[in-house]
């Protein structure tokens, strides 16, 4: 700090153009829900709402904490809403076959495994970049789903009642006026996704080593840091994060489709761009994006309030990537962007500055 900084006794001197570049992300948020409070003041500002919007983005916040730990070693993981789909599927043909929960489900963890690890090895093995590894798993996996269920939806009594009933259910909270509240299942999955890879990413050694590998890959490796292993772990978690977001959504809606849940991959990234801008590093962090999926669900909750065309919430989600970008580009934090999407095209040495 130089002594411009500075007034004779005094701190540190505010700069409004520094603290909006540092919390405009929060302070957008806020400016969102007051909008939507003051246009629909009797709805959107309630508790039953509220809730109705943790139900709504549980499975896009699964998938968007779990995209979070593969952004931090500086990949990409595009895939995660082909594979979504393609464990709806696979559960929803599971049941066809006669097999019970359980199996469903653990098949629907395993290929979600399976999925993650072949796109770790891509990347982290054999040396493709993430964007054109996962982009290709993308087609693999979207094609697999089409290929099983012959491009038809499952749905109907084959699917057991436990298991769609899960998606609409939860832990009863009480009664507010003539409304029974309840805490969704979906919502109670996404809050122990998102403190598990709080944990990862903030007090274990495994985070810290992620953080180390998106930092400068080449420093980690010289560090003694296994590279290769723990890029592969983190797209395996991905995998898991979007099997789990595919049994989510296959159980609220009660029907699985082979693309039902390929939306989810724009708004996962948008939602980790969003949480980068409130690090003072532009790293990926998982409160950032928490904050960047309440966002998008807060956003999608009141267009369709105000009865929006659902296409407008499309072109928003694509807005806001660009403003994320944007707001961390104008920081003055562009380096570690330009670094991190060199890596991501395979277009630089992984050691640049």
């Amino acid at each position: 700090m130089t002594e411009s900084d500075k007034s004779p006794g005094m701190g540190p001197r505010f700069s409004l153009t520094a603290f909006l570049r540092r919390y405009g992300t929060f302070i957008g948020f806020l400016l969102i829900v007051l909008f939507f409070w003051t246009q629909r003041p009797q709805t959107f500002m309630t508790v039953p709402n509220w809730v109705n919007i943790t139900r709504q983005m549980s499975i896009l916040g699964v998938v968007a904490f779990t995209m979070t730990i593969v952004m931090v070693t500086g990949d990409f993981d595009l895939s995660v809403g082909a594979m979504a789909s393609l464990v709806g599927i696979v559960a929803g043909t599971t049941f066809q076959n006669g097999g019970s929960v359980a199996e469903a489900v653990a098949l629907s963890l395993l290929v979600g495994a399976a999925g993650g690890a072949f796109n770790g090895l891509l990347v982290a093995t054999v040396g493709i970049s993430a964007f054109v590894a996962t982009l290709g798993a993308l087609t693999v996996f979207r094609g697999l789903a089409l290929y099983i269920s012959g491009g038809a939806s499952i749905y109907g009594r084959v699917i057991p009642a436990e298991f769609s009933s899960f998606g609409r259910g939860g832990i009863a909270l009480g009664r507010i006026g003539e409304t029974d509240l309840a805490l969704p299942n979906l919502t109670i999955i996404a809050i122990i996704s998102l403190i598990l890879v709080f944990i990862i990413l903030n007090y274990s050694i495994v985070g810290r080593r992620l953080y180390a590998i998106g930092g400068n890959m080449e420093a980690a490796r010289f560090g003694g840091i296994r590279i290769n292993r723990l890029r592969l772990l983190s797209f395996v978690i991905s995998g898991l994060g979007a099997a789990v977001a595919g049994l989510m959504l296959f159980s609220r809606l009660a029907t699985a489709h082979p693309t039902q849940g390929e939306g989810l991959m724009l708004q996962a990234i948008a939602a980790v761009f969003l949480g980068m801008t409130l690090s003072e590093e532009s790293q990926p962090n998982v409160i950032g994006t928490l904050i960047g999926v309440l966002i998008l669900g807060v956003l999608a909750n009141g267009l369709t309030q105000m009865q929006i065309d659902t296409y407008i919430q499309q072109i928003s989600t694509g807005v806001i990537i660009i403003l994320a970008v944007t707001l961390s580009s104008l920081s003055g934090r562009q380096t570690r962007y330009r670094r991190w999407l060199r890596r991501l095209l395979g277009k630089a040495p992984e050691a640049s500055s």
